[in-house]
């Protein structure tokens, strides 16, 4: 085994701690409105989730509230060797990514105050055994929790500003994937924490009459960190003991930063569409590095006592498109649709992020059980296009490290959210 083969599935360690998004390994979930329609809210200020889609938006809110969401999402992934044989299917797995915002402040005043809690990154990947690529990767499990405390100013009625600082506050990894050894099979596993990391998360919002209304947010750049990682490695021959030494590892993984950007148009009181377009640096993701020690010292996995493999991310975009119908005071039915870039390129596909175009298609409903308290439903539909990599693209960008086949996902869903004002 080299460490070469060792990074292609230790590229996802870091995946739980990085902002959140769309494309490569992002996942945006902001709330259950917002999911309805399609993921928009930048230039709209509707709910609590402005904090982490405009915290210039939630001076705006003339209400202190609560609000609270869980999600569960069903991914559905194919794989298809380039050589030939049988169709793999990745295990079913659910994972449970929530949201809980609150923010406070007077009806009439300028100042509002916010604290959001969430988890952007989170998933869990188990394929078949005796898959194709399970050199690369076998299986792995992400969680990832952000705290976000925010402030957001009214200058007037019609422009306010806010910032949240956000903070990786926990995330944890454990990855596994098999070791080819003469006339055997080994296993090795990864398991590590990322350190508490920061950034933040800043916007305008401009409401020039009672139906247009237009945002910009920034999310910065984070670096995510594991340090002192743990590396086990399960059955190596002992003629190849001496090469497998190593038993931690350290690694960084910079977090791209996002600009966002929104309008709303409220054609009549009942009718609310909005429009937004992220866009995200992922072209600073181009490698990653992992160091291996023992007691402190560099130590070896494989071949050495550091790689690096390919990433080479391009930028990308996400434009999305949403609206909302209020029926009557109690009932509003949503709807959206997006479609997200990957900023992944031919011949740099990995089993952890088998990612490609997305078409994605919401909807959601809204009813408020009482004047100060209302439940949401959302449901989200991503149908990720085919994606064929070829021996002859790993060959020419020097990404052999990976598996060529093709992979075709379908990821589902459903999600459930409260909210109170006060």
């Amino acid at each position: 085994m080299t460490v070469k083969t060792l990074l292609l599935a230790g590229g996802a360690v870091l995946m739980g701690a990085s902002s959140a998004s769309a494309g490569g390994f992002q996942v945006y979930l902001p709330s259950q409105q917002s999911i309805g329609m399609g993921g928009v809210g930048v230039g709209l200020s509707m709910e609590q989730a402005a904090q982490f889609l405009n915290p210039g938006a939630m001076a705006m809110l003339r209400q202190s509230g609560v609000q609270v969401g869980v999600s569960a999402t069903f991914a559905r992934l194919a794989f298809r060797p380039a050589s030939g044989g049988p169709q793999r299917e990745l295990e079913n797995t659910t994972v449970t990514p929530f949201n809980l915002y609150a923010s406070f402040g007077p009806k009439e005043g300028k100042f509002r105050t916010g604290i959001a809690v969430y988890t952007p990154y989170g998933s869990t990947l188990k394929y078949q055994d005796g898959w194709e690529g399970r050199f690369s990767l076998s299986e792995i499990t992400l969680r990832a929790i952000y705290v976000q405390p925010t402030v957001s100013y009214a200058i007037t009625d019609k422009l306010s500003v806010g910032a949240g600082l956000m903070i990786l506050a926990s995330g944890s990894v454990n990855l596994q994937r098999a070791v080819a050894l003469p006339s055997a099979e080994g296993r090795i596993e990864l398991d590590g924490k990322t350190k508490t990391g920061f950034g933040v998360n800043a916007g305008i919002f401009f409401k020039p009459s009672d139906k247009l209304s237009l945002g910009v947010s920034y999310r910065s750049k984070i670096d995510a960190r594991v340090v002192g990682g743990d590396v086990t490695v399960t059955n190596p021959i002992p003629a190849l003991q001496s090469r497998f030494v190593a038993n931690k590892f350290d690694a960084t993984l910079p977090l791209p930063a996002t600009v966002n950007l929104g309008i709303g148009i409220m054609p009549t009181d009942k009718l609310t569409i909005g429009v937004d377009v992220n866009f995200t640096q992922w072209s600073e993701y181009r490698a990653l590095r992992f160091d291996f020690t023992k007691d402190g010292a560099p130590a070896q996995i494989g071949t050495a006592t550091f790689s690096e493999s390919k990433r080479s991310y391009e930028d990308a975009l996400t434009f999305r498109l949403g609206g909302q119908y209020k029926v009557n005071d109690k009932l509003a039915l949503r709807l959206g649709t997006a479609y997200d870039m990957t900023p992944v390129k031919d011949g740099y596909v990995t089993p952890e992020t088998p990612d490609n175009n997305r078409i994605i298609g919401t909807a959601g409903v809204g009813y408020n059980i009482t004047e100060n308290f209302g439940v949401d439903a959302s449901f989200m539909f991503q149908a990720i296009l085919k994606r064929t990599q070829t021996e002859a693209d790993l060959l020419n960008n020097g990404t052999t490290d990976r598996v060529a086949g093709t992979y075709r996902t379908n990821v589902s869903i459903p999600g459930i959210g409260f909210r109170y004002n006060f």
